[in-house]
């Protein structure tokens, strides 16, 4: 079996091209106004013969730089994380940076895991999609102040930028596009709320429309979201308690929007005909659904973007009070939320 021959170091640059590693580092920091013509030659003859490759890692930290941003992301699964991976990883490039992505898989355990990971590899700064980070873990961020920005979901008592949705605007512009299509019974599904301010914030805009008009009833229900008999149970309920209305669904989000795609068919229910539905985030597969179904589009790409650029304004000593960006959803209406006859 072949063995890979050592990489090249910066000394057997120095020794090829019969100089010492002062002027090899001068060269490769771009100081090559100190060097005569022929040494100049010297050294790039002697890195082109070697394949040399300079650590860029090494470089960095010499300098106290590594241009490394970590990224904590809940989960690399739903199209939304996706999403905003891309929006990051443009910026990233755009700005000379490298990307470290850590999927969490919605674990807290594995949040703090990476946390302490990334911290070792001395990334310049941070942007987390948080799960529900412990006191401790926060207390160590606190103290380290290590630039980190918030992507969709605040962390309780924790001061930090933020970027996302407009929610409680998105919100509203869902339930009422219900209101105005006539459904008279509206469900709002969620995963459990627990601390997760998109889901509480998105329910609150919800109920808060739904005041605005008397006649119609309005519920919510919290079902675990790989689980279809809860699932299917509380929107057989739902139906059950309201034969005589106008019933409508709404997703707080977009895997749960395809879990509640598949349980209304095994129920025989069609949306846009038995039953409305709408969910939050625009998938791919919403606009080949039968009939279609209505979402609430996000820019994800953009809070991705502007995510990474808040951050790295703080790298930069950017000393602004700590702020939410939120950016306005986009309704993409389809037949699952027509009025039905």
């Amino acid at each position: 079996m072949k063995t890979r021959p050592p990489r090249a170091t910066i000394s057997d640059v120095a020794r090829t091209a019969q100089t010492g590693k002062t002027s090899v580092s001068r060269y490769l920091n771009g100081e090559v106004h100190l060097l005569s013509p022929d040494l100049k030659a010297r050294i790039e003859q002697a890195i082109a013969a070697l394949n040399y490759r300079p650590s860029q890692m090494a470089r960095g930290l010499k300098r106290g730089r590594t241009r490394l941003i970590g990224l904590i992301i809940a989960d690399i699964t739903n199209p939304y994380s996706v999403d905003v991976l891309s929006g990051i990883e443009a910026a990233c490039r755009a700005r000379g940076f490298t990307l470290l992505m850590c999927n969490t898989n919605n674990e807290v355990d594995l949040e703090q895991h990476y946390l302490q990971l990334l911290s070792s590899y001395q990334v310049e700064g941070i942007v987390v999609n948080a799960v529900g980070m412990h006191e401790a873990v926060l207390n160590r961020l606190q103290q380290s102040m290590l630039p980190m920005v918030l992507i969709d979901r605040k962390i309780p008592d924790f001061a930090c930028d933020v970027v996302g949705l407009n929610n409680p605007e998105a919100g509203q512009i869902a339930t009422q596009h219900l209101l105005d299509n006539g459904y008279d019974a509206l469900l709002f599904l969620s995963e459990p709320l627990g601390s997760v301010n998109t889901r509480r914030e998105r329910l609150a805009a919800f109920f808060d429309t739904v005041k605005r008009a008397p006649q119609v009833i309005a519920e919510n229900a919290e079902v675990p979201l790989h689980q279809p008999q809860p699932l299917e149970q509380a929107l057989r309920a739902f139906q059950q308690r309201h034969p005589d209305r106008r019933c409508a669904v709404m997703a707080a989000n977009g895997a749960l929007t395809l879990q509640v795609a598949r349980a209304l068919q095994r129920l025989t229910l069609r949306w846009g005909e038995h039953i409305g539905l709408l969910g939050f985030d625009e998938l791919e597969w919403a606009a080949l659904a039968g009939v279609g179904i209505t979402t609430l589009k996000q820019p994800t790409w953009q809070i991705g973007y502007a995510a990474l650029e808040q951050v790295i304004a703080r790298i930069e000593g950017s000393e602004q009070p700590v702020s939410e960006r939120v950016f306005s959803g986009e309704l993409i209406v389809r037949g699952s939320s027509q009025p039905l006859r």
